[in-house]
């Protein structure tokens, strides 16, 4: 990874397991950062998140992972912790999502480690932050995604059970948001040497997507619902139903939903007052909804496509992932990669979602095998081999 990416040069210690924090040293890497990741003896939980595996490698540990070096410690032992603080010191930032207490009773809370590393960037991701009446509960996507609103405002309808999005949106948000806390306290840390408390939580990365939702409520005192994927401020924008499949269509502005008249050869609605303006269609999308379908059912998804590119609409179809995994833009923009893993083999994974011109990162490393590299960081950080053999036999350092 040497000089790869726009953070080459920051060293990373990840002590952080399954999502949120994964992911925030997943992008730290992926942009060129040295991240170490720090496991216990038997390894980062998702490495058990079976099926499926490639070769008997966890395939979810595998994709979280890749861009890293991985050393296994028993922080049980106090060499384990000597270990560690070495590497601390050291370390421009430290990722962890333990409970709130948990460094600190193993001697290694921030406020420790500032005083023998001034710069150190401490990044803590947790459920719902470090300060207020719920810091010290356990944090976890579905109960964040419930809490923040998420769930409230996602699936079909009044009346319909909560749904939580397909994906694990708070974790995978909140490690984005830790990523950027850490690029910030980075910078700032090398501009005046000192380093500081990222703070940040699955909580707060749920709210943070209630953007839309959140205006509607402050504005009416009213808390929308879920609406299936319409949009709560413009219309028509939501999936609608083709002859093989469903189609996306934004065609929320007074020009596009002309277009979209236009395109499926509806000109009778191009006058009905019930959908003349958008806060018209808003209003009206019980009605509005069946009458495009009624006309959008009659061709399959990719007729509408040419037809809807050429007329300059905005339009989509709905894929699913192994269709998205093939799709020729997905493929052009390197958001599918492979890596050669020592065990698994080929491991395809997602790329990088943001681009560099002169610093481009990438994925060039696969996710490392239990405490693969503990023998190379510790040599890198002055242990000896007589050493770093003498740790593998105590089982302070696991070497699989």
């Amino acid at each position: 990874m040497s000089g790869q990416g726009p953070l080459a040069g920051m060293k990373v210690i990840e002590l952080a397991h399954i999502m949120a924090g994964p992911a925030c040293g997943m992008m730290l890497a992926d942009m060129g950062a040295d991240v170490i990741k720090v496991e216990k003896p038997d390894g980062d939980d998702s490495r058990r998140f079976l099926p499926p595996d490639i070769n008997g490698e966890s395939a979810a540990y595998m994709m979280m992972n890749r861009n890293k070096r991985g050393i296994a410690l028993n922080l049980k032992t106090p060499d384990a912790i000597e270990v560690l603080r070495k590497l601390l010191d050291s370390a421009d930032v430290v990722i962890e999502n333990y409970r709130h207490d948990t460094m600190e009773r193993l001697g290694l809370g921030y406020e420790t480690l500032r005083k023998t590393n001034p710069k150190l960037v401490y990044c803590a991701v947790s459920g719902f932050g470090r300060t207020g009446p719920y810091a010290e509960r356990g944090g976890f996507d579905l109960i964040a995604q419930g809490m923040s609103g998420l769930m409230s405002i996602t699936g079909e309808g009044p009346g319909r059970p909560p749904v939580k999005p397909g994906a694990p949106i708070a974790d995978i948000t909140a490690g984005f948001l830790a990523a950027l806390g850490c690029v910030a306290a980075y910078s700032h840390a090398r501009a005046t040497g000192q380093g500081q408390m990222v703070d940040t939580s699955l909580f707060e990365a749920g709210i943070s997507l209630t953007y839309w939702q959140s205006a509607i409520a402050f504005a009416t005192g009213e808390a929308p619902g879920a609406m299936g994927s319409a949009h709560p401020l413009n219309a028509p924008y939501q999936s609608f139903r083709t002859r093989d499949g469903w189609i996306n269509i934004g065609a929320a502005n007074q020009r596009n939903w002309l277009r979209l008249l236009e395109v499926i050869e509806a000109p009778e609605l191009t006058e009905d007052p019930r959908f003349s303006s958008n806060f018209d269609r808003i209003n009206n999308l019980q009605e509005l909804v069946p009458l495009l379908e009624s006309h959008l059912e009659q061709r399959d998804t990719d007729d509408w496509m040419v037809r809807m590119q050429a007329a300059g609409l905005p339009a989509g179809p709905v894929m699913d992932i192994c269709e998205m995994h093939r799709d020729p833009q997905a493929l052009a923009r390197d958001m599918i990669v492979e890596t050669d893993h020592p065990v698994a083999g080929a491991v395809k994974a997602i790329g990088l979602p943001i681009k560099f011109s002169d610093t481009p990162g990438g994925v060039v490393r696969p996710a490392p095998t239990l405490g693969q590299h503990g023998p190379e960081v510790l040599s890198e950080h002055g242990y000896s081999q007589t050493q770093i053999d003498a740790l593998t036999q105590q089982g302070t350092l696991i070497v699989a």
